[in-house]
């Protein structure tokens, strides 16, 4: 008897999903817990689980539609994957590049082919390019969309005009459509519709801008002390811990100090209420193929900076593979931001609703600077904290980064809490 093949429950946060790849297709044996297809939603690609072992008889539902909570997308049947493997989908044909996309998409030890990610098997379809023809950048061999955009070359670019009349957009909303060259001198353009993330982030960055009276102040620190630091004991805190001693955890460590003596930067605002938290949950701000994701360190004052560092390079990880989970980047209480990693000297970062407060980071660049009288060269780093003036006032704004800056520049000052 067949079985159904539903979506999974979403949380009440989310309202609907994009079915964004099958990696199964009809006559495709599967196993109980094995990952049929990915459903994008504004914060997560959530998985499509097997319920039980069978076949894949038939896809109800195709790529690029729009799905909801417990919707029916595709159904099971028992027996032999050949005997199944006549069913066809009752789903609308989509076009011939985004087909063998979803053949190049089957699992990686069922084909012997590379692991693809959803937003690189996206690009693949719209470009027309086989999982084989590009090398995985990521965790374990895994295409990233990073590594379809350097594989794309002129050439194929040149040839998407010729099928630009296909219907891409009806049947695959997340498709970028290019249009015949249009405007002055025939310059060419292109449509690119808005992933659900990318359109989160737009809605969210516009919606604190416009509730939050967002203010910015600046300061700069002397990065020589903690970079000593990490040189002496870089070695042996590596040995010890199995992971690599960064410059986040510092920040992290000074900033809930700083939390802790300026409570109002750690609070929010609900409705005329001010929620003052009673617990330290740092956001970091990580770049992932998606776009911009904001894992949460919770607890980062019970942390040690090994823990610190753990959590941060596993979010990393999941942000670059795209198995991110809801709980993961929601809620959290202050964000942290490195803008330096991209070469960044300053800028003022945007809130994260409803935190009041963000810093960021910034490149470290040797600089002359006076000390004692005297001019020296210096590794310094710009350190920015936004915040919402409904609730910071400036003076509290600009201890907390002094009581940041004191923390970097005497990294002792983190192990005493002075």
């Amino acid at each position: 008897m067949a079985s159904e093949v539903a979506v999974p429950q979403f949380p009440e946060s989310v309202t609907d999903g994009t079915l964004v790849s099958w990696r199964k297709q009809p006559g495709d044996a599967v196993k109980r817990g094995e990952v049929l297809a990915d459903v994008e939603t504004d914060k997560v690609v959530f998985e499509v689980p097997a319920a039980e072992d069978g076949v894949l008889a038939e896809i109800v539902v195709a790529e690029g539609a729009n799905v909801t909570s417990g919707q029916v997308i595709g159904r099971l049947g028992a027996g032999p994957a050949k005997a199944a493997a006549v069913s066809k989908p009752v789903s609308k044909p989509v076009a011939e590049p985004k087909q063998a996309a979803a053949e190049t998409a089957a699992p990686a030890a069922a084909r012997g082919e590379p692991v693809v990610m959803p937003a690189a098997r996206r690009a693949m379809a719209e470009r027309g390019i086989a999982a084989t023809a590009v090398a995985g950048s990521g965790k374990g061999g895994r295409v990233l969309k990073e590594d379809v955009m350097k594989e794309t070359t002129a050439p194929r670019a040149a040839e998407k005009p010729a099928r630009s009349a296909e219907p891409v957009a009806a049947t695959v909303p997340s498709a970028v459509v290019e249009l015949p060259t249009v405007g002055v001198a025939g310059r060419p353009e292109k449509r690119v519709p808005m992933t659900r993330l990318r359109a989160r982030i737009a809605e969210r960055l516009v919606e604190a801008q416009h509730t939050a009276a967002i203010l910015t102040t600046f300061n700069e620190v002397n990065m020589q002390p903690v970079m000593d630091l990490r040189n002496r004991y870089r070695e042996a805190f590596e040995r010890e811990h199995k992971i690599k001693l960064g410059f986040m955890s510092f920040f992290v460590k000074a900033s809930v100090e700083a939390l802790k003596r300026f409570p109002e930067v750690n609070a929010s605002i609900d409705g005329t209420d001010v929620i003052y938290h009673g617990y330290h949950d740092i956001g970091i701000a990580v770049s992932s193929p998606r776009g911009l994701v904001v894992p949460i360190v919770r607890d980062a004052d019970r942390l040690d900076m090994a823990s610190i560092e753990t959590r941060i390079k596993e979010y990393g990880e999941k942000a670059q593979a795209g198995t991110l989970a809801l709980a993961d980047i929601t809620g959290g209480t202050f964000t942290i931001t490195n803008g330096g990693i991209f070469g960044s000297l300053v800028s003022t970062p945007i809130l994260n609703p409803p935190q009041s407060a963000i810093l960021g980071m910034h490149k470290i660049q040797d600089r002359p600077v006076a000390e004692h009288g005297a001019v020296v060269i210096r590794p310094m780093m710009y350190l920015a904290l936004s915040y919402d003036h409904r609730i910071v006032d400036g003076r509290e704004a600009v201890r907390f980064l002094v009581t940041v800056k004191e923390m970097i520049e005497d990294p002792a000052r983190l192990l005493l809490g002075v």
